[in-house]
């Protein structure tokens, strides 16, 4: 009896020991299974993480772009009371492509000659009709007394006396291409502009810049950051020509031919352009349009200053 006794314990110890290992091994795989859980939801985590910053790295550029156009246009407004207040505007040098195209010394002595020179001018516009004068100066002073074109790069080559200056041959309708000092040095490359189809703005005073003519301005989209400015030329709608006239809607295209730079008008129009939420660009909010061709628009700059 002593014996059987014995061999019964002997076996339930086997057995327990037995029961224990697979116990041990059930809860080590057990353990691996939750680790492999554990690291799966780590990367799942990871993953909506990486999407919620993406997501709010949009939103914040968004809103970003929607306040420095709102300071821009804060801006050009308060400069605009101070024209209109008799304080004079100073160019600040090094800054990025603006809404004025900065007068740009010529380096030879002929410049003096240039300054000192009688005002021949003047006495050429005063010479023009009474009645036509009168006439411009009834006009409102809105995107209508702009003379917006179509034009074609047909030649590019840099400023021999300017590094950031291109120098341009537009076709815009005429007997012969227009000469345009344009700024895009850091902004476009070359074989970017090459044969593009642009907006022309044309009936700006000639101005030297460094010793090359310019007789238009190339209208762009601007976007002003802290790390630089973001630039790029309005694209005209698919089958335009050179010539073609720029309109607003509700306002009557009836340009002046070579604007007053005393009487401020591009200052004025200036703070009303810029791109909407769909690339068009608009003067207060009224999309710029060649007719029965379709809207002029931006690459990719949203709600930003057309200069």
């Amino acid at each position: 009896m002593y014996l059987r006794l014995g061999h019964i314990f002997f076996v339930t110890k086997i057995n327990f020991r037995m029961s224990g290992k697979e116990a041990i091994q059930r809860i080590k795989q057990n353990a691996q299974v939750a680790k492999q859980t554990i690291d799966e939801l780590k990367n799942e985590l990871n993953i909506l993480n990486n999407e919620y910053n993406a997501i709010l790295t949009r939103q914040l550029q968004e809103e970003n772009a929607k306040l420095v156009a709102a300071v821009e246009d804060a801006k050009n407004k308060l400069i605009q009371l101070e024209i209109r207040n008799g304080i004079k505007q100073i160019p600040i040098p090094n800054q990025p492509l603006s809404t004025f195209t900065p007068e740009i010394p010529d380096a030879k002595p002929v410049l003096k000659e240039n300054v000192q020179a009688p005002t021949k001018p003047k006495k050429e516009k005063k010479d023009t009709p009474v009645n036509q004068q009168k006439s411009s100066n009834d006009l409102p002073i809105d995107v209508g007394r702009l003379d917006l074109r179509i034009g074609k790069i047909e030649d590019i080559k840099r400023h021999p006396d300017a590094d950031s200056l291109y120098v341009l041959q537009i076709n815009v309708g005429e007997e012969k291409p227009r000469t345009v000092c344009s700024g895009l040095v850091k902004y476009v490359p070359m074989e970017d502009l090459q044969n593009k189809m642009v907006v022309v703005l044309c009936n700006l005073k000639p101005v030297k810049m460094r010793g090359i003519t310019s007789e238009a301005m190339v209208m762009c989209a601007v976007q002003t950051e802290e790390g630089g400015s973001i630039i790029e030329t309005i694209i005209p709608p698919e089958n335009s020509n050179p010539g073609d006239l720029v309109h607003c809607e509700g306002y009557t295209r009836q340009p002046d031919s070579i604007m007053n730079p005393k009487k401020k008008i591009f200052e004025t129009v200036a703070p009303d352009l810029h791109t909407n939420d769909t690339l068009q660009v608009c003067y207060k909010n009224v999309p710029f349009q060649v007719t029965g061709k379709g809207i002029c628009h931006s690459k990719t700059l949203k709600n930003v200053v057309v200069r």
